[in-house]
């Protein structure tokens, strides 16, 4: 209230609600508004809540159900959020229903109790994820296929579908839960990465472990279904809550052979888990249950077994009243048995006392056992199912009637006496039934090798696997090749093998190393969004407005396609101006497209290398796709047009297409030129690049003479590089007046519109070295010559090469 800021946060918590505590605990709220609902019946986060109130020096307030209102939020974000951030702010909280929710609630609040209301547009509004997770939003969830397939919503070909190799529902829910948040804390990811190591390399323990995983309940609900206590109890809410005491039995006896096979454990977390199993822990809920329920008591699943489950499930002479019921109970259901008995000797057929929780006891008779004879009258509700004869009698159904009313007296006994004294091996398994690698986590993206974990799964031949590196001299990566060549898959690869890496997973590559992300977002697709009624490029160009605004240096975008949802012109334009913003931001972003001129005008700037996806074209114009990522931009500029050959198009449609193809290409080639502005970003580039280098050198492993090996090769190779880049700086000639002329004469509109972007950017960055860059040149050597900034980066990279060099003498 004091800052006029709010924070919208949505978070996928487990059934203890860790990470909400810590949420309000990091946050210290004065006052927390929860759902009057919650609290008559009381439910389990309410209670968690209630009892960290006096440590956060919180109070709680309940508030009506109908101020949690989504359409509410959505209006309030409308009009109060500052103006620029509305509509950031409505694609972040798209799919977060509670959040959205919960503003509603908080903002309904400040009207009517505490009298305050915030002018239009007036209120900081944001969106983040819980503390010490990645944010990823709905769109790239929903684009990367992280829980569900875009195909086949019930199909297990998505990233939660791959590493579900869970044993438990636990394990399963808190696997989902690190798929949309994976973990930022180094820490925890090492010590997963632990425990998933010794798993796969001890196999007894291992199967051992998956072995008595098979055994578990689900213990969130049982113990929550234990702490909720209905408000009218029927004999159903009844019956289901000495289940739940009979499943927690059963659930306390799994626990102890993992305390068994985790024996000998080394990492931390697996012994963490197996101290939690330990014997001291376990025992004194085990004794409590196991004096007052029978030691042979399991939770059964058929219907019958379950019921006789219940009522025997206590202890003979725990209580009296008790004994009593049950024996009439007892005797009831004899009584049954008996009548089915009298029944099949009095009419001479043969017929079967079954049971459903529905009808109660009912008879059951073999077709042929009547043939077309009619049943007796004493026989009554009979109809045919398949081959079976299914009736009731009027003895039987009060008998059933006589049975009911002793079991629900055993029940009511039995829930009186209770209620007075009462995911790791799913990792290991993916690394033992494929081949993954323990990821390294550093500063560093360098992935060997790398395959996408669900496209290698489902393919029927052998994934073609690609090296990728970034880092802040590479942390924008062009993506050039034809369609179909694989870059799509490419970039959504090193995606999912990220978060991967911080859910604590291994991941498919021969070696892998991580920085740890703190946002994810992926502009992928080409979707119209018809709910929204906007155009695919006005959708893409919201999700890139939110990318903007949200992106860091400690973020990863991959972005797909951008500016095909519009003109040529207008889309090349917006790409470029798109790219250098996120070049500046320093995040690591892929940026697959199919504009060639992209990756020309923006290969020189700092922190940019282009790539491609290989493809080999033989003279008759067939086309054989490599799948493999190599350095440069594609070179192939005709590639559309063998593709087309495929479908076919009619010959002279084809033949056209190819003549005004060549006649494009040889109208750009007239005019390219060496750029002056292009070389000294050449030049810088390469200086940077020496630096990150020799960083990456005093912070490695080499040594002694390997070291000083290694930098001998490098000088020389900034050497001839730096004087390859002089001596075409003394060839290269600006655009003159009369090219300029030549330039508006030309009728190709397309082709005036590529050189006029450009243009514009060396315009735009002649201005910044003006500005930025003072032109004052220092000759440093004959064949090398740099501007000050430059001088002053290198001097900076002398000073490491120094104490690398010192450091190497003394090792040596």
């Amino acid at each position: 209230m004091d800052t006029g800021e709010a924070v919208l946060c949505q978070i996928c918590d487990s059934q203890t609600y860790v990470k909400t505590i810590h949420k309000l605990r990091v946050y210290g709220p004065s006052e927390i508004l929860i759902v009057s609902t919650s609290a008559s019946p009381k439910s389990k986060l309410f209670l968690i809540i209630e009892e960290n109130l006096e440590v956060m020096e919180s109070k709680m307030t309940l508030l009506d159900r109908k101020y949690w209102a989504e359409s509410a939020g959505f209006d309030y974000i409308r009009t109060l959020a500052l103006d620029d951030d509305v509509e950031a702010i409505k694609l972040s909280v798209s799919g977060s229903y509670y959040a959205v929710c919960c503003i509603a609630a908080v903002l309904k609040h400040t009207e009517l109790v505490l009298g305050v209301k915030f002018p239009y547009h007036s209120l900081r509004m944001k969106y983040e994820p819980s503390e010490g997770s990645m944010l990823i939003d709905v769109s790239t969830i929903y684009s990367l296929e992280l829980v569900q397939n875009l195909h086949n919503p019930k199909s297990r070909e998505c990233l939660f579908g791959l590493l579900n190799e869970t044993q438990t529902p636990m394990g399963g829910r808190l696997l989902r839960s690190n798929v949309l948040q994976p973990l930022t804390d180094t820490d925890t990811l090492n010590k997963r990465y632990d425990a998933v190591d010794e798993l796969q390399a001890k196999e007894d323990m291992f199967h051992g472990t998956r072995s008595a995983l098979k055994n578990f309940l689900d213990a969130d609900k049982i113990l929550t279904a234990l702490i909720i206590i209905p408000t009218k109890p029927t004999i159903q809410t009844t019956e289901q809550s000495i289940n739940q005491v009979i499943m927690l039995k059963q659930f306390i006896t799994s626990v102890s052979p993992i305390y068994e096979v985790l024996t000998g454990a080394r990492s931390w977390m697996l012994n963490n888990i197996r101290e939690l199993c330990s014997p001291e822990n376990i025992a004194p809920v085990h004794d409590l249950i196991n004096n007052y329920i029978n030691e042979d008591t399991t939770y059964a699943k058929q219907p019958l077994e379950l019921r006789n489950q219940r009522n025997y499930a206590v202890r003979s002479g725990v209580n009296g009243l008790l004994d009593v019921a049950r024996t009439t109970y007892k005797e009831s259901m004899e009584d049954a048995y008996q009548h089915a008995t009298e029944l099949s000797e009095e009419y001479n057929i043969k017929l079967d006392l079954k049971y459903e929780a529905g009808r109660n006891f009912y008879l059951r008779i073999h077709e042929a056992e009547v043939e077309d004879a009619v049943l007796p009258p004493v026989f009554t509700n009979v109809f045919k199912k398949k081959k079976m004869i299914e009736c009731q009698t009027v003895e039987l159904m009060k008998r059933n009637q006589k049975i009911n009313v002793s079991h629900q007296e055993v029940v009511m006994r039995l829930f009186k006496l209770l209620l007075r004294k009462c995911v790791l091996s799913a990792f290991a398994h993916l690394v033992t039934i494929n081949d993954y690698v323990r990821p390294r986590i550093g500063d560093t993206l360098g992935i060997k090798a790398a395959r996408h974990p669900i496209r290698e799964k489902i393919m029927q031949t052998r994934f073609i696997p690609n090296d990728v590196y970034a880092t802040q001299q590479s942390r924008f990566q062009i993506i050039t090749g034809c369609n179909m060549s694989g870059k799509s898959t490419f970039i959504r690869s090193v995606a999912l093998l990220s978060i991967m890496a911080q859910v604590g997973s291994f991941v498919p590559a021969s070696s892998a190393s991580f920085p740890i992300l703190h946002n994810l977002f992926a502009r992928v697709g080409m979707d119209d969004s018809i709910e929204s009624n906007v155009s695919t490029f006005a959708a893409e160009m919201r999700e890139i407005a939110f990318i903007l605004r949200n992106l860091e240096r400690r973020s990863m975008a991959i972005v797909d396609e951008l500016g095909r949802g519009t003109s040529t012109r207008d889309g090349l334009a917006i790409a470029i101006a798109i790219a250098e913003a996120l070049v500046d931001s320093r995040a690591l972003v892929w940026f697959a497209t199919h504009f060639k001129d992209l990756a020309t005008i923006l290969s020189e700037r700092n922190g940019v290398i282009c790539l491609h996806l290989a493809v080999e074209i033989s003279e008759d114009d067939t086309m054989t796709m490599l799948y493999r990522a190599v350095e440069g931009s594609v070179q192939e500029s005709h590639y559309g047009l063998a593709l087309a050959r495929l479908v076919p198009l009619p010959s002279q449609v084809l033949s056209d297409a190819a003549y005004f193809a060549r006649k494009l290409e040889r109208r750009l080639q007239q005019k390219k030129k060496t750029s002056k502005n292009a070389i000294a970003e050449r030049r810088r580039k390469l200086i940077l690049d020496l630096k990150e280098h020799l960083v990456q050198a005093y912070n490695g492993t080499l040594e002694g003479d390997l070291l000083a090996s290694w930098l001998k090769e490098l000088q020389k190779e900034f050497v001839n590089r730096m004087t390859a880049i002089s001596e075409e700086e003394k060839g290269a000639v600006e655009t003159d007046e009369e090219d300029e002329e030549n330039d508006v004469e030309r009728s190709d509109e397309d082709l005036g519109d590529v050189e006029m972007i450009d243009a514009g950017y060396e315009t735009r960055a002649t201005t910044t070295e003006s500005h930025e860059r003072p032109p004052t040149v220092i000759s440093i050597d004959s064949r090398v010559s740099l501007s000050s900034e430059s001088l002053s980066t290198i001097r900076s990279a002398s000073e490491t090469m120094s104490t690398v060099r010192a450091v190497s003498e003394n090792m040596y």
